[in-house]
């Protein structure tokens, strides 16, 4: 990989920097509830602050108290989860170290209401009978449950791993707050940031694939749908990649990819000014291997940060904002209004800026994709060539589905 620094001082630190960064690796870890609820993950760092047991009578209920006291709190977090997904695994674990750090006196209950109305309805009603003080909407389709059934309501929501609410109609604006009992973050980033990025990562791009599952219609309205119009209205060539079924999405995937390599070499026979653009539809991003296993050189560019990962079964750079710092966002917005320091409805769409980017030096000598040394000073997350994290947020995506 050459980065053209030249022999000056500056050039001779820069290439220090990348030698030390690129050196030792950083390894997470992560854990499940001893009781069977393998839906439920988080990092272990947390066993010091926290005491996490699923409901012996519930499996898709989970109970998280602070360690170390004999009291229960009287003070009650609800966080509503419409399925499993690393994602939630990333900002439950964020919430609770930042719930730690601040001392708040709560306990929490994880409920998965599994995409089921009534349980859904269960758990709000739960929530108000018990007067919980606050719900983390958790994922894009809880906080869309939560907000046709329940604006208005007595308990303040806060959204997180959401995305866009103004994009999908929840909010009019983002710079004010929703006047209702709702608070909104977003893990969305401005489709011109990104184009951006990718204009300096490949100034003539003829090609982008978007890969999305047309189920997700968050993801469809917020992430590819945009950068599509963006894209064609530059002249590109957009290559729509829709999952239509997520049960199958390996298979179908494994078919769009290889019939998009196939168009981009039409205008792009070396397939220099191409790239693949994963969103942020966990169906398509849990299938990373079978991306890369037909994306040829063809780099693969991801809305998640957390995609680029140790070892090969990553994409090789990711842009946008990740789900711990979305997390973080959304557990600051809930500590202040747990702590009685603002109204929920007053919190402006509470967005992270700038981007998180995420590097797989790994993946980019595999491919021979040179990657602007600009992308690594700003750099979030960092793989060296052997694959192995050696800058990184605390938490990363946990293997599995």
């Amino acid at each position: 990989m050459k980065y053209g620094f030249g022999r000056s001082r500056w050039a001779r630190r820069a290439a220090f920097a990348i030698c030390f960064f690129l050196a030792s690796p950083l390894v997470p870890a992560w854990a499940e509830v001893k009781s069977g609820a393998k839906w439920f993950r988080y990092g272990t760092q947390l066993e010091s602050s926290w005491q996490i047991a699923a409901d012996p009578s519930d499996p898709m209920r989970i109970s998280i108290t602070r360690a170390g006291t004999q009291v229960k709190s009287t003070r009650h977090v609800m966080v509503l989860y419409p399925r499993p997904s690393p994602a939630y695994d990333i900002a439950i674990t964020k919430i609770l170290q930042v719930f730690a750090t601040k001392n708040l006196d709560v306990d929490l209950t994880v409920i998965n209401f599994d995409m089921e109305d009534k349980r859904a309805a269960e758990a709000v009603r739960v929530a108000e009978r018990d007067q919980y003080e606050l719900i983390f909407a958790m994922g894009s389709e809880s906080t869309a449950w939560l907000y046709t059934r329940y604006v208005g309501g007595n308990v303040p929501v806060v959204s997180v791993c959401s995305k866009d609410p103004v994009q999908l109609g929840q909010m009019t604006r983002y710079d004010e707050g929703s006047h209702t009992n709702f608070a909104f973050t977003s893990l969305n980033v401005p489709v011109g940031v990104q184009m951006t990025y990718v204009h300096e990562l490949s100034p003539d791009l003829r090609n982008l694939a978007v890969l999305v599952d047309s189920k997700n219609v968050s993801a469809v309205q917020t992430q590819a749908e945009p950068i599509a119009a963006y894209a064609r209205q530059r002249g590109i060539q957009v290559i729509w990649g829709a999952v239509s079924d997520p049960a199958s999405a390996r298979e179908e995937l494994a078919s769009l990819v290889r019939n998009a390599v196939q168009m981009m070499r039409k205008n792009d026979p070396e397939l220099s000014r191409s790239i693949f653009w994963v969103t942020g539809s966990t169906s398509v991003f849990r299938e990373i291997s079978t991306i890369n296993a037909n994306s040829d050189r063809v780099p693969v560019v991801s809305v998640v940060p957390e995609i680029v990962r140790d070892g090969s079964d990553t994409a090789v750079l990711g842009i946008g904002i990740s789900f711990e710092s979305n997390a973080h966002l959304a557990a600051i917005y809930a500590s202040e209004i747990l702590n009685g320091k603002v109204k929920a409805g007053d919190l402006k769409v509470g967005l992270v800026t700038p981007p998180d980017i995420a590097i797989s030096f790994l993946k980019s000598r595999e491919i021979g994709m040179k990657i602007p040394f600009s992308f690594f000073e700003a750099a979030s997350y960092v793989y060296n060539y052997d694959g192995q994290a050696v800058r990184t947020i605390e938490s990363k995506m946990p293997s599995g589905d």
